[in-house]
């Protein structure tokens, strides 16, 4: 929603000053259709370039952030965290007991209880991995933080993908309508015997490219990666926690102080309050009992 607001702002300042200001649209308009096949068309183009099919697939489908937001909310991260209690107290009491849930997620009663947390394969494997991990008799808890802290560390800079490309789109924008421009000008060159009131629009036609090329990489293009990147970084908490309370359990810390780490450690705008996380952990044993 925001997103779109903002779209709409940007434009409505933009033109709307310049008509303001006494400018016409006619020259913009005219001359707006051809510079975007120069500037968009090779931006898209050197894009392509520089990105493989995975990379162009996972920039397209992240740009929907900017207008949807953070994957993960509030409710989720308290999920998370009565997914992760219930399974570090069936680790505790009954070991064996725990194989079931982390070896077939998908049959498991407790990942069944939170499917939102299911479909993310990359949050399952990261917690039944390392569950696994530490029921290998690992001599020190240590190990399995650090391959649990590489293992985020690299989810997150691949995340960080597509953000880095849009910012690079961003950064190229305004050279390619230099050359729009410089373009416009040997086309203006060419009719040097034209009267002054025509050599002036095809000037003016000119520096749309140049306009169209800052517009673009300042007004839309670098504010989406912004946007991008600050919701991978706020969805990039989800495994944060995940590693928070994996690591107060290869300490063995009791379950309930496991979870009580990783909510204090939650962003203030996610973390759940101690009262309702209390009672979603009882809600949870009820559920699972039943």
């Amino acid at each position: 929603m925001f997103g779109i607001v903002g779209i709409v702002v940007v434009f409505a300042m933009v033109f709307g000053g310049y008509v303001f200001a006494g400018g016409k649209l006619e020259i913009i308009m005219h001359s707006a259709p051809h510079e975007m096949i120069i500037i968009f068309g090779a931006a898209i183009g050197a894009f392509v370039i520089g990105n493989d099919k995975h990379g162009i697939v996972a920039t397209l489908k992240d740009i929907a952030k900017v207008f949807k937001g953070p994957h993960w909310k509030p409710k989720d991260f308290q999920d998370l965290l009565c997914l992760m209690f219930q399974l570090i107290r069936i680790q505790r009491s009954n070991p064996v007991k725990l194989d079931q849930h982390i070896e077939d997620p998908n049959a498991s009663a407790i990942f069944s209880a939170y499917p939102k947390i299911l479909a993310d394969h990359e949050a399952v494997a990261l917690i039944c991995d390392t569950l696994r991990s530490a029921s290998m008799n690992y001599d020190d808890p240590h190990q399995v933080e650090e391959v649990l802290s590489k293992r985020i560390e690299k989810h997150y800079a691949e995340a960080q993908h597509s953000a880095h490309a849009l910012q690079t789109m961003a950064d190229g924008l305004p050279a390619l309508g230099i050359v729009a421009a410089v373009l416009g000008v040997i086309k203006t060159m060419a009719s040097i015997d034209q009267p002054p009131e025509i050599l002036g629009k095809m000037i003016g036609g000119a520096l749309v490219g140049t306009f169209m090329g800052v517009f673009l990489a300042y007004g839309l293009v670098a504010p989406f990666a912004t946007r991008v990147k600050a919701v991978i970084d706020e969805d990039q908490n989800f495994y944060n926690l995940i590693q928070e309370v994996m690591v107060a359990a290869l300490h063995n810390h009791a379950p309930n102080v496991c979870v009580e780490v990783g909510r204090q450690n939650t962003p203030a705008n996610l973390r759940p309050s101690y009262n309702d996380l209390e009672d979603a952990l009882k809600a949870s044993k009820q559920s699972l009992a039943a």
